[in-house]
């Protein structure tokens, strides 16, 4: 009866992964992003912590914005309805790196699309703005979620992780620098996350990453005033 007090302060997680796309045609972010809701629980959440939804999109720019704005948007809505405002959200985004021997928490995006094939729709665009109003295509958007912390404390747990200043130009950099700019408008926190394929990282070790990444995030949340 809501004894626990206003310190019981809850970081919702509302994740995402890709679908597979040329070159790649299992991406195992689907794979971690369908089982992780089921993998954490038989470890029990992290205190504080609440997984919002999981969601697959798209790899296709304009295809994967419908969705991603409905997660965004549920998002909000879902807070606006509970009574406590100290209830933080953190958008966490997997994508895959083919070409990865590690993991990397990426730090930043920025306004330009500039696809080396074509997405899942065929669109292959190339020097583009990806939010015209933003300006040009320099533009960079930062997480302020504290990476190099998160990155330190994963690789003290002994992950093969590294922070990126360089989501690329295809459609992850084109979904994290949407979130992040959601994110600036609202107030919350948005991350993602390049991981390799099973091949180069087997799928238990991947999926014991993605626990320990919101094992991490928990602590931040409940450790900073987000």
């Amino acid at each position: 009866m809501g004894s626990e007090g206003p310190s019981a302060a809850v970081t919702t997680v509302y994740i995402t992964g890709f679908k597979k796309f040329h070159g790649v045609s299992e991406n195992p972010t689907e794979t971690i992003v369908n089982n992780l809701t089921e993998y954490v629980k038989k470890k029990g959440l992290p205190k504080g912590l609440a997984i919002g939804s999981c969601s697959i999109l798209d790899t296709a720019g304009q295809g994967a914005l419908v969705p991603l704005y409905q997660t965004l948007q549920s998002a909000i809505i879902a807070k606006e309805s509970e009574s406590s405002s100290s209830n933080k959200i953190i958008w966490l985004h997997f994508g895959v790196n083919s070409g990865a021997t590690r993991f990397a928490i990426e730090r930043q995006a920025v306004n330009e699309a500039t696809f080396r094939c074509p997405d899942e729709m065929g669109w292959k665009p190339q020097k583009v703005p990806i939010v015209p109003s933003d300006g040009p295509i320099s533009r960079i958007r930062e997480t302020t979620l504290p990476v190099e912390e998160i990155t330190k404390t994963l690789a003290t747990k002994g992950y093969d992780v590294m922070t990126s200043d360089d989501a690329g130009r295809f459609v992850c950099n084109y979904v994290y620098y949407h979130s992040l700019r959601f994110a600036e408008q609202n107030g919350n926190k948005s991350l993602f996350v390049h991981v390799p394929l099973f091949f180069t990282i087997n799928e238990e070790t991947q999926m014991q990453f993605a626990a320990s990444l919101l094992e991490v995030l928990a602590n931040v949340s409940n450790t900073q005033l987000m």
